[in-house]
């Protein structure tokens, strides 16, 4: 490296020294031109280096990216004069082998050393949302899968291979897990989110951040906050919400995930709150995350955000404004592209409009993360900082547990009369007709950030780069004895129904219909799921229903599967579908999944993350409903109030009882614990899982709460006549919520206690009074409901996991 320092003048080299102390002397040695540079980011493969095709608004992999790519036209060593905080998904961008990736992240590092004065390396960053983000990559399911799991320990597993994978490369932080909370089904990102309930996506977020940062990547909660709550469900829309649903709905997903997993970085949202940007809001970043919840590791902008403040929100006269409102607010790192924190900030520095020490906050910040991660130590190269041996980022242990991820997402609607397609007493199928725009597409079961329906699009010559059955040779596979013929019938998207009729009589010929409907995600209005693909209401996207209807009415039995990234409504074909299933979208290994499921080779388990609606019509909404606006409020409206499957369900091929409630006591203090447990027996003839579920209602409080609110929950596996007791052990911050001073408390009264196995088969039931003063609770307070499993003496055999 080039520098005018001598090494032994570089005092925070001395890995004898604490992390924090080398950071602080790193930045004591710094200009105000090397700190703020050490707040921005180049992307340098934005540019599509090597592609012969247009580069147009079509092929964004990022919001505005056509507009904002100018704001990085600075070559690398331009940009690196002063030093660099991030280089922006070297590996994530453009489609290169793992010698070709590895050879452009040296280079890339040597840029950065040899162009500035103290050689401080720069972070790597990539997105990891189905698995790292690269070609050839694994890819697994979306997080709405996850969510369908309700397994952390699963998704603990799955985040610490993506960790290991994208570290033996180099990569030192990760763009997930996503942490918003489902408000409407409508938006495009659903298939990014973890689910509907805060409880929910607060325990399968968090088991990702220890998994990622278990492999020495740093993990990014996102969006922070309230992006998932815009208007009309329209990406980047403005967020309509109010102080409370903001802290008791939104903001506890993230700090359970900081205070339970050690998240080491949160990235701000888009959307405005009440007017108010989210990155340009201090009350947020600065009062909430740091001084609330003592959150001591970096804020990261999401992509242009920065500028944004005065492009799009309008609350700066320019970007350099834009920088100084976003530093001021609490963001540490603009990404992708420096534009906001550039030249601008110096210049507003040196006038005295803008305090330097916002600048050391933030530049510390980094610094110390790494000095953390090693950066900083003597013997760091860009050589050293990949795995020399050979690496398989698409190994057959990642495949494994993307096959077992995806095996545990997919949820059993209805088996109807027809599944399982196999076993003792199913007839004989001889030919079976798959339909379906989702049978015969592979890109179907993989989501809008997994790298071929994220960047491969730009490069339409190019192959997957991975092995990826389509659920049609899935099924063929699973299905060896029996004739498939295959006929898509129409598109995911657009209105061309000439291929109906063949798809129909296509159906008439056969035994049995099996109809692969669903979504194809894309990028900002060119899929039917994902960032910017906001759908207009819950029908099946394009034709779809039409040739379900024509399919229903061809007098052959028809299963349907329904592969997406958000619950669609499903009201009109549910008692006429033969079978119904759910896959939300499930990776590369989800078409075997699904053939499992089908076949009845794998006894599904998975449970709805999100409510399936009756009605593609009216406001979408979640289970978390107070009585007025619930079904409690029938006759009030001329909607229907009720889902067509509750949040929380999912039918298996065993059966299941869940009785024998016993609660440890009936008063309790504010300030208490108390135990809560059931019976789980497998009732059937097959080994299978489920999932029971504690929901908690408060019977009378200061504000309109929810009937139903999930705070605990187990997967459970038994063999046939097994039985666990399943004991929740509560403490009596769990029933806190955000009072009308907006303060949280815990208020004495009557609590009822439910559990079942969803939201809306709940058998056991009962009531603790809370006694006592009211009681202000923190960050500090319980935030998880821990589960004891305990298999019953005698039975013929357990196992299981919370």
């Amino acid at each position: 490296m080039t520098s005018s320092t001598s090494a032994g003048d570089r005092p925070w080299q001395q890995t004898d020294l604490p992390a924090e102390k080398r950071a602080e002397l790193l930045l004591q040695a710094m200009t105000l031109a090397e700190k703020v540079a050490q707040l921005g980011s180049r992307w340098v493969g934005n540019d599509m280096a090597g592609n012969d095709q247009p580069t147009e608004e079509q092929i964004n992999v990022a919001p505005m990216q056509d507009v904002f790519a100018a704001g990085g036209s600075l070559s690398l060593e331009e940009a690196s004069r002063d030093g660099l905080g991030h280089l922006t998904r070297v590996w994530g961008s453009v489609p290169l082998t793992i010698e070709e990736g590895v050879a452009e992240l040296v280079r890339q590092h040597h840029v950065v050393l040899d162009s500035s004065r103290l050689g401080v390396p720069a972070l790597v960053h990539e997105e990891c949302l189905t698995g790292f983000t690269t070609y050839g990559a694994t890819v697994y399911p979306t997080a709405l899968a996850w969510g369908a799991t309700f397994d952390p320990e699963l998704v603990q597993r799955m985040a610490a291979a993506i960790g290991r994978d994208m570290a033996a490369v180099g990569v030192h932080q990760g763009l997930s897990p996503v942490l918003d909370v489902v408000r409407d089904y409508r938006w495009g990102r659903v298939e990014e989110t973890i689910g509907e309930d805060p409880y929910l996506v607060a325990m399968l977020g968090s088991a990702y951040v220890r998994g990622l940062q278990s492999a020495g990547v740093i993990a990014t909660l996102k969006h922070f906050a309230g992006y998932s709550a815009s208007r009309a469900a329209r990406n980047h829309g403005p967020v309509s919400m109010g102080r409370r649903e903001l802290l008791d709905v939104i903001l506890p997903t993230f700090e359970t995930a900081i205070a339970t997993a050690g998240a080491g970085s949160v990235m701000t949202s888009y959307s405005d709150i009440d007017g108010v940007p989210a990155g340009a809001d201090p009350w947020l970043f600065t009062k909430v995350l740091r001084e609330e919840w003592g959150f001591t590791g970096t804020v990261v902008s999401d992509y242009w955000a920065v500028p944004f403040l005065a492009t799009m929100h309008r609350v700066a006269s320019d970007v350099h404004a834009a920088g100084a409102l976003a530093l001021t607010a609490g963001t540490d790192v603009e990404l992708p592209d420096t534009i906001g924190f550039g030249r601008g900030l110096v210049e507003l520095v040196e006038s005295g409009q803008l305090s330097e020490d916002l600048v050391d906050r933030a530049a510390g910040r980094l610094l110390l993360q790494k000095a953390q991660l090693g950066l900083l130590d003597p013997d760091w190269t860009p050589e050293g900082s990949v795995r020399q041996e050979a690496v398989d980022l698409d190994s057959p242990a990642s495949r494994d547990l993307a096959r077992e991820m995806a095996e545990r997402s997919i949820v059993l609607l209805d088996a109807g009369t027809a599944l399982p397609l196999l076993g003792e007493g199913r007839p004989a199928l001889r030919r079976v007709a798959v339909v379906g725009p989702c049978a015969g597409d592979p890109r179907t079961l993989m989501g809008c950030y997994a790298f071929p329906n994220h960047v491969l699009p730009r490069y339409p010559d190019r192959a997957l780069g991975l092995e990826v059955r389509s659920p049609f040779d899935a099924l063929q596979q699973e299905l060896e004895d029996v004739e498939l013929v295959y006929e898509p019938g129409c598109a995911v998207l657009g209105d061309d129904r000439s291929g109906l009729a063949a798809a129909v009589e296509t159906a008439r010929g056969a035994d049995l219909c099996v109809a692969y409907v669903g979504d194809l995600s894309g990028l900002f209005g060119h899929g039917s799921s994902g960032e910017g693909c906001d759908a207009e209401d819950l029908r099946l996207p394009g034709v779809q229903a039409e040739l379900l209807a024509e399919l229903l009415d061809s007098g052959t039995p028809v299963v349907v599967v329904v592969v997406s990234g958000r619950p669609y409504a499903l009201g009109e074909i549910a008692d006429r579908a033969a079978g119904l299933v759910q896959a939300f979208i499930p990776g590369q290994e989800g078409g075997a999944a699904i053939a499992g499921v089908l076949s009845g080779r794998v006894v599904p388990g998975g449970k709805l993350p999100v409510q399936i609606p009756r009605h593609a019509g009216g406001q979408p909404g979640t289970y978390l409903q107070p009585a007025l606006g619930s079904v409690e409020s029938a006759g009030i409206s001329g909607l229907e109030a009720s889902p067509l499957f509750a949040f929380g369900f999912g039918a298996s091929y065993t059966s299941f009882e869940v009785d024998d409630l016993r609660i440890s006591a009936d008063e309790v203090p504010t300030d208490g614990e108390f135990t809560v447990a059931v019976r789980v027996r497998n009732t059937g003839a097959r080994a299978g899982d489920e999932v029971v579920q504690l929901y908690l209602h408060d019977l009378v409080a200061q504000v309109a709460r929810p009937l139903k609110l999930l705070i605990g929950f187990a997967r459970v596996s038994l063999e046939p006549g097994a039985a666990m007791d399943v004991t929740f052990r509560v403490h009596t911050d769990r029933t806190a919520y955000t009072g009308p001073e907006l303060t949280r408390i815990v208020e004495p009264g009557d609590i009822e206690l439910l559990v079942g196995t969803s939201s809306a088969d709940l058998p056991c039931r009962g009531n603790v009074r809370l006694t006592g003063d009211v009681r202000q609770v923190g960050h500090d307070r319980t935030m998880v409901t821990p589960v004891d499993l305990t298999p019953i003496a005698g039975a013929p055999g357990a196992g299981g996991g919370a």
